[in-house]
């Protein structure tokens, strides 16, 4: 994004429209800080929750400028999960989601990061916030059988598993494996998957996953990147609705779940629930957060 494109981010973001100033001195701050200080430095987040972050790390650096980089998504996660749910990160990068369920909620996580360097920053991050014991970690990619392929490994949020005839200058071998294996007999609540267009193995990979009644969301990126495999997302969609889940969007500010049609084109993510009165019974219930200057 050019300068503008982020301060007009920055400052349209829902929890910042009323703290404009702060929310670009906040910007400033980091923008001039992170190129002083070298290497990593530890932010404080939301309810003791804390990264490790670097300049040019996108995902982490959202969670700066405005509280919650993934704004709809991540609140659905923090209003949805309770203390020892199981929730499924697959795609964490540096562990935005799993640093939100299991540190700010107290849930448990299989988190799956397939990228080397980028899956030593994320156990990092588990480190320094003493989640090693409600935490299981896997340096794997999904899909809808073991086998091994090559990655991107220079791209941060948008690394992926390499098309056919796809040229990279920077990738890496990694295995895959099936959430169906990863998961084995556990019963998750909640599911995020950010595959960067690799969605349709990944579901074809979890169907005795997708069956079990406990799991009851998923967050799903669903923004066209599946073409470069030749996926047609038409189909991603139908096997979730095969599995009896409808696509809906969330107002955090209200607490009201948003049915859309088809996929959430405003965003790139849709979630996806079964059993809409336990989702949005938890949704009311659940405590407030404090992120920035706003409770939500």
């Amino acid at each position: 994004m050019s300068v503008l494109s982020n301060l007009r981010y920055v400052t349209d973001h829902p929890l910042n429209r009323q703290h404009k100033i702060k929310s670009l001195i906040r910007f400033a701050k980091w923008q001039i800080g992170s190129r002083l200080v070298p290497g990593a430095v530890v932010f404080e987040w939301i309810d003791g929750a804390k990264f490790l972050v670097r300049n040019g790390e996108a995902g982490l650096t959202g969670n700066i400028y405005v509280g919650l980089h993934e704004f709809v998504d991540m609140a659905f996660l923090l209003h949805f999960l309770r203390t020892d749910d199981l929730f499924i990160d697959a795609g964490a990068n540096l562990g935005s989601y799993t640093i939100l369920a299991c540190s700010s909620v107290g849930a448990n996580a299989f988190t799956i990061e397939p990228v080397p360097n980028t899956f030593e920053k994320l156990t990092a991050n588990i480190r320094l916030n003493e989640l090693q014991t409600k935490v299981k970690c896997f340096n794997i990619a999904l899909g809808r059988e073991a086998a091994t392929m090559n990655i991107t490994s220079d791209m941060d949020t948008t690394n992926h598993l390499l098309a056919s005839g796809e040229q990279s200058e920077h990738t890496t071998s990694v295995e895959i494996s099936t959430l169906d294996d990863v998961i084995g007999s556990e019963n998750p609540i909640l599911i995020k998957i950010d595959v960067e267009g690799y969605e349709t193995p990944v579901l074809e990979g979890a169907k005795k996953t997708l069956s079990n009644r406990s799991l009851r969301a998923v967050i799903m990126e669903l923004n066209g990147s599946g073409q470069r495999y030749g996926f047609d997302e038409t189909h991603t969609m139908g096997m979730m609705l095969d599995h009896g889940f409808k696509t809906y969007s969330y107002d955090p500010m209200d607490r009201n779940l948003v049915p859309v049609q088809n996929k959430h084109s405003d965003s790139g993510n849709t979630i996806f629930i079964r059993d809409e009165t336990f989702v949005l019974d938890r949704l009311k219930s659940s405590p407030k957060y404090k992120v920035h200057d706003k409770y939500l």
